[in-house]
């Protein structure tokens, strides 16, 4: 019996020691933790403050410039609503807003017609497909201005593209910038060209993501090209058609490059837009409160669409 007693004598100062050892390390690591929780705030605390710096400051301050009169040669002074007041008297307030909405009728009725139906033509191609994804995402890469000089040359009433195509047929040449009845147009034309790539790219990822199996059983019931586009493409891509609709409607409805290269809001103020009265104000006539008032405005009615999208997505998650 003496040996087993001798055997735990001498294990027992082994165990005793275990303790203080976890003792000894448990503080190592509370530290260690600390150490590293503080590095990941860090980190985070100047990407915070970057975004409040070029973010949510500018939005604060252009809410605040909107209640104020801002000039270059006196400091900023307090006026309450009377931006919003001055703006609403302005008869080219609500000139803007028509012509953007009826810029953004146009643009959804061809802007987002024509990269569906461009996505359904490049989804039946079994070859050269990379090739002609590339043709309708060329116009993207292109920067806005080298578009618009581009555009301007097409719609030269001398010797532009278009009324060149028109003589070869004995047709009348178009004032396509000067018109009132065709500026319009002419600019969603512009836009439409030079947007549509990104929209038919993600149009043609949800057709390939579309089970084949849907398309065989509709070949093999007889449906038509039609058919299957109505009762099996467009009911499986709902949710991405509805998502790129708001997209485009908050787009479209910041348009300003188009219009202020193109025709500079004529002509007789048919093309002038929200951001491009809000250009004026700001730096035309130097009244960046009444510019400020303005694109609070549009921040309101964006936000609304911007909701709406998020809702949408939401639901869908």
């Amino acid at each position: 019996m003496a040996a087993p007693t001798l055997i735990r004598t001498l294990r027992t100062p082994k165990h005793a020691d275990e303790p203080q050892k976890d003792t000894v390390k448990a503080p190592r690591r509370r530290r260690r933790r600390i150490r590293e929780n503080l590095t990941a705030y860090a980190f985070l605390s100047a990407g915070l403050l970057c975004f409040a710096l070029f973010s949510w400051y500018p939005i604060v301050r252009g809410l605040l410039l909107g209640f104020q009169e801002v000039t270059f040669s006196q400091p900023a002074t307090w006026v309450g609503w009377e931006n919003y007041q001055r703006l609403f008297d302005d008869p080219l307030f609500a000139t803007a807003w028509t012509n953007t909405g009826y810029f953004t009728l146009l643009a959804l009725v061809f802007g987002f017609a024509a990269p569906f139906a461009v996505a359904v033509v490049l989804n039946e191609f079994r070859h050269a497909r990379s090739y002609l994804r590339m043709t309708v995402y060329l116009p993207v890469m292109l920067p806005p201005i080298v578009t618009m000089l581009l555009w301007r040359w097409f719609y030269d009433p001398g010797p532009g593209l278009f009324n060149n195509v028109l003589e070869v047929f004995h047709l009348p040449a178009q004032q396509w910038l000067e018109s009132e009845h065709l500026a319009m147009i002419s600019l969603v034309l512009v836009a439409t060209w030079a947007n549509m790539g990104t929209t038919t790219l993600i149009y043609l990822a949800a057709l390939g993501s579309i089970p084949g199996e849907l398309y065989e059983a509709a070949e093999l019931d007889g449906a038509s090209v039609r058919q299957r586009l109505r009762h099996v493409t467009i009911p499986q891509m709902r949710f991405i058609l509805m998502i790129t609709l708001l997209l485009q409607v908050i787009g479209t409805m910041q348009v300003f490059v188009e219009p202020f290269v193109l025709t500079g809001g004529g002509p007789d103020d048919a093309t002038v837009t929200v951001l491009l009265l809000l250009y004026r104000y700001a730096f035309v006539y130097n009244d960046f409160g009444m510019a400020s008032a303005m694109s609070t405005l549009l921040f309101v009615v964006l936000g609304l669409f911007a909701a709406l999208y998020l809702r949408l997505t939401r639901s869908k998650g």
